[in-house]
């Protein structure tokens, strides 16, 4: 049920206003023709006309509980059924071959990390790689587990019901000279004004409830001190001061 017929975007503070309403069962598995059995459940996205920040606020209200039961139960596998084995491999992978020659040199966090299938990957080759998820290391403090040289965050930022929220915690856990290296898909050229939302990573079953733009996702990062960067539509960077072990990457600033 839609409650409120205007929102403030977490990110520039502009009114925003209704862009569309999906059934609650709209899954990432229909890229590839997969459609679950609508819900009767309506959810309502809103997009920001300022920055392009797209999100499903009736979702973001909900408690950790309401997730719990909702989206992240057993058939989440269903609609997102790479979470578990291929993605952390392919993250491994992709890890490796970036900073593997420097990995003696950094202390790495995989932030949102499930049960800390990739961060135990990592410590197997050696690296000093913590993983953790807000969700699932609920009686663990951030102020407990330091600073690090590296965070990665990899299909995190579109799940997060307070982007700000995650921003501030990064902030905290990321050393003076430390980078982000974080996966999000961008809706440029796929949420277009006076059209439907029919992207299928706008999806609730997912809990892909923060949609980003490249302008929403520069001006968040640029909010909390960061400098961003992206290496493509879906890999990007974010940090302050790039350290030396980092120069080779030399991401490009917005």
């Amino acid at each position: 049920m839609l409650e409120k017929l205007e929102h403030t975007c977490p990110i520039c503070q502009r009114s925003c206003f209704p862009y569309d309403v999906v059934d609650f069962n709209k899954s990432c598995a229909e890229q590839k023709g997969v459609f679950l059995k609508l819900s009767g459940e309506s959810i309502y996205y809103f997009v920001c006309e300022g920055c392009g920040f797209c999100f499903a606020p009736e979702i973001m209200a909900w408690d950790m509980k309401a997730f719990e039961e909702k989206i992240y139960n057993e058939k989440y596998i269903e609609v997102d059924p790479h979470y578990l084995m291929k993605r952390p491999h392919q993250n491994y992978e992709n890890l490796m071959s970036m900073f593997g020659r420097v990995s003696v040199k950094i202390r790495h966090l995989d932030y949102g990390g499930g049960e800390g299938f990739l961060a135990k990957m990592l410590r197997d080759a050696k690296w000093d790689s913590t993983s953790y998820d807000p969700f699932v290391n609920r009686s663990t403090k951030i102020s407990d587990l330091g600073k690090f040289d590296l965070i990665t965050a990899f299909e995190v930022f579109e799940h997060v019901p307070d982007v700000n929220v995650l921003m501030s915690e990064i902030s905290q856990l990321l050393a003076p000279e430390g980078i982000v290296f974080f996966s999000t898909l961008l809706s440029n050229g796929c949420i277009r004004k006076n059209d439907r939302l029919f992207w299928w990573y706008a999806s609730p079953r997912n809990g892909h409830i923060s949609i980003f733009s490249k302008e929403s996702l520069s001006l968040l990062a640029k909010n909390h001190g960061f400098s961003y960067g992206n290496a493509s539509n879906v890999f990007h960077f974010l940090w302050t001061h790039i350290p030396e072990w980092a120069q080779n990457l030399k991401p490009a600033a917005d």
